[in-house]
């Protein structure tokens, strides 16, 4: 009987597959008991950027980092050490799932600059930030394959929350003036036709994250009207509202409906990302699921961060503060419009927007931001390629600039060499006569736009 290889049972042994050897062991030997949720699971491509944008060389318009060294550190660090000193026996204990009750009725008080007068303490839950609450409400609503509607572009990381949920994303159009309804109704009907459960709708009405527009006022009531018609449930995602330039803030879509939107809130753009607060304002019967889903997932959030907001809110000038941040943030937009309009080629669009972090650049027909990076990253100025925006693939002629943290002097810097790598691209591509390198514009696109085709996502996308 010949022999056989070392580690291989015969074929008359019981379970002899249960027993094999790989020819070539793999580099994770676990990978196959990994739950199906994990197989989509990327990196994201500010995640990616973060080794590169660390780097004192290169000019970072990427991430979306608050201006936290324009808060008083002196008072809020004395703060914190009386919070501990003072009442540590609260601060480092456990605390209760649904968040601290004080804070959750300064909370309030917060949302009642946006027109949310209604609410109560008791339908507030306190997250880890606005991120926790957005997975909270997802794990809550969606089982895998349901359909979650969103603007394309969406947020980052809400696109990674969805996938992990094996929900299926299907973007709708916005323009400059956001969502648009007439959008959202024919992507609710196609749903319907197609037999999809539709969760929920995704949105960012203020500031939007990565296209940086707003949602207009008509539009606000025309969506909240295509939800009581369709039986839609609303999650609005709401970290920059009290960060507008011009104005004071929109009255929020849940001040306009209590029971159909569910509302997500932050302290990481109005105070500090580090201490990681957030909130979801739901109604009772969703508050209950969510406190149950919190002390499932961490038990309770952090006491001593939650003390510290609280103190803050109630001690520190903090609407004052706002408005430092928004002229700071407001200077800021305004050295990247000036710089984009005075150095960018022709066939290079973006959105103004009126509040928030971020720009939202379209290159000349041809280019792809992604396929680009590589040669910004080497001129030493970051960005976040649009793909990163969309759950199909989309975004490729896209670019999020963020100027919430750099000074306007690098501001103008990183623009004026990311202008420089785009003339490259193009003389590159003219060279070979690839591409049309003179302005674009497709029939009946509208100007300075974000832009997405209506159609459903590829949960297999190759970049998150």
């Amino acid at each position: 009987m010949a022999s056989l290889p070392p580690g291989q049972p015969s074929s008359g042994t019981p379970h002899a597959h249960s027993h094999v050897v790989p020819r070539h062991p793999r580099l994770d030997p676990l990978a196959d008991r990994y739950a199906a949720r994990t197989h989509g699971m990327k990196s994201s491509e500010i995640r990616a950027l973060f080794s590169v944008v660390s780097r004192p060389e290169v000019v970072s318009l990427a991430g979306g980092m608050p201006a936290v060294t324009a808060l008083p550190l002196d008072a809020v660090g004395s703060m914190i050490g009386e919070l501990v000193s003072g009442m540590g026996a609260q601060t480092l204990q456990y605390g209760s799932g649904q968040g601290d009750p004080r804070l959750r009725e300064r909370i309030c008080d917060v949302m009642a600059l946006e027109g949310i007068t209604d609410a109560s303490p008791s339908e507030v839950v306190v997250t880890v930030g606005s991120q926790q609450g957005l997975d909270l409400v997802t794990r809550v609503f969606c089982d895998p394959g349901d359909v979650i509607l969103a603007e394309g572009p969406s947020y980052v990381g809400a696109l990674g929350v969805f996938q992990a949920a094996q929900a299926r994303v299907r973007h709708v159009a916005m323009d400059d003036d956001g969502l648009v309804p007439e959008a959202l109704e024919q992507a609710l009907l196609e749903c319907r036709a197609n037999g999809d459960r539709v969760k929920f709708l995704y949105t960012v009405p203020n500031f939007h994250n990565p296209a940086g527009v707003t949602l207009s006022e008509p539009r606000r009531q025309a969506i909240v009207d295509i939800a009581d018609r369709y039986d839609l449930l609303v999650v609005e995602d709401n970290p920059y509202g009290l960060l507008g330039f011009d104005r004071e803030p929109m009255r929020a879509l849940r001040a306009r409906d209590a029971q159909r939107v569910i509302y997500l809130g932050s302290f990481s753009k109005t105070f500090s990302p580090g201490l990681r607060v957030g909130w979801v304002l739901a109604p009772l019967a969703v508050r209950e699921k969510l406190v149950l889903a919190t002390e499932a997932q961490v038990l309770c959030p952090p006491s001593l961060t939650q003390y510290a907001v609280a103190r803050y809110l109630d001690t520190q000038p903090w609407r004052e503060q706002i408005k430092l941040f928004t002229e700071l943030y407001r200077e800021r937009r305004d050295a990247t419009l000036e710089s984009l309009q005075a150095l960018m080629p022709p066939g290079t669009t973006w959105t103004h927007p009126d509040g928030g972090f971020y720009v939202w650049l379209k290159l000349p027909h041809g280019l792809d931001a992604k396929l680009m990076q590589p040669r910004a990253v080497n001129a030493h100025v970051a960005y976040v390629p649009g793909i990163g925006f969309y759950a199909d693939g989309s975004g490729r002629e896209h670019m999020r600039l963020s100027y919430c943290y750099p000074e306007p002097d690098q501001i103008r810097e990183g623009v004026r060499r990311l202008a420089r790598v785009i003339e490259a691209e193009l003389d590159l591509h003219s060279t070979f006569d690839t591409v049309d390198t003179g302005t674009f514009r497709a029939v009946g696109s509208p100007t300075n736009t974000a832009e997405t085709i209506v159609g459903p996502a590829n949960s297999d996308r190759t970049e998150d």
